[in-house]
C-alpha cells in the first residue's frame, strides 16, 4: 500500500511541476498584456499625439525590400505622420552586415509614401526590441513616443520601453487574419519566450546594447 501511495505522490508532484512550468510563462505574458493594455491602440485615430514614432525592424527580402510585416509597420507610422499625430519617425533595426539593412529599406519605403527625408532618423543597431528601446532613450534622447509594430509584439515593446524610461504608447498593426496562420502561430509561440527574456532583461540583468556610441538627440 505504501509503495503505491508513494508512487502516486511522485506522479502528482511531477504533474504539478509540469503544470507550473507551463503556467508561469503564460501568467507572465498575461501580466505584460494587462500592464500595457491602456497604452495600446488598434486604430491610428485613437493614438494620442506624440513627438515621434518608433518603428521596429521585421526583416527584408534578398533584394533589400521590406517584408510585408515590416512594410505594414512603416505604413502605420506613415499614417500617424500624415494625420499629424507624430512629427518625426525613428526607424530602428538590424544593419549588422553590409548586405542586410532593415533601416534603409524602412527609410526608402517611408520616403516613397511622402515622408520628408529630414523627419526620419535611422538607428542601425536596433538588433532587438530591448536594444531598440534602450538606444531610443540613451542615444536618441527620446522620453516619449508611439511604438509601431504588429499587435502580437506590441505588449512586449511597450512594456520594455516603459521600463527603460520611454513613456511609450503603441499602435498595433494587424497580424492574425492578415498573415498566414502557420506563421502567426510560430511568431506567437516565440513571443511567449521573448516576453520572459524581456522581463529578465528589464528587471534583473539590464545588459548594455551591442553598440552605444555618442548621443544623437533628435530635435
Amino acid at each position: 500500500m505504501l509503495p503505491k501511495l508513494f508512487l502516486l505522490n511522485q506522479r502528482l508532484i511531477l504533474w504539478l511541476l509540469v503544470l507550473t512550468i507551463l503556467l508561469i510563462p503564460l501568467a507572465l505574458n498575461f501580466y505584460v498584456r494587462v500592464a500595457t493594455s491602456k497604452y495600446r491602440y488598434k486604430n491610428p485615430e485613437e493614438v494620442p499625439a506624440q513627438p515621434i514614432a518608433i518603428v521596429f525592424g521585421a526583416g527584408v527580402w534578398a533584394d533589400g525590400t521590406p517584408t510585408p510585416m515590416l512594410a505594414d509597420r512603416v505604413q502605420g507610422a506613415v499614417n500617424l505622420y500624415k494625420a499629424g499625430s507624430v512629427k518625426k519617425i525613428l526607424m530602428t533595426g538590424d544593419n549588422g552586415t553590409p548586405d542586410y539593412n532593415e533601416v534603409k529599406a524602412m527609410q526608402e519605403y517611408a520616403i516613397s509614401r511622402g515622408i520628408p527625408f529630414d523627419d526620419i532618423t535611422l538607428d542601425y543597431a536596433g538588433f532587438s526590441t530591448y536594444e531598440s528601446c534602450y538606444r531610443a532613450k540613451e542615444i536618441f534622447g527620446i522620453s516619449q513616443a508611439v511604438l509601431v509594430t504588429q499587435r502580437y509584439h506590441l505588449p512586449r515593446a511597450v512594456y520594455t520601453c516603459r521600463q527603460l524610461g520611454v513613456n511609450a504608447t503603441g499602435l498595433g498593426t494587424p497580424d492574425w487574419g492578415k498573415f498566414r496562420n502557420d506563421s502567426m502561430k510560430r511568431y506567437s509561440t516565440r513571443e511567449i519566450l521573448a516576453v520572459l527574456k524581456a522581463l529578465l532583461e528589464v528587471h534583473i540583468t539590464r545588459p548594455k546594447p551591442t553598440f552605444l556610441g555618442p548621443f544623437e538627440g533628435i530635435s
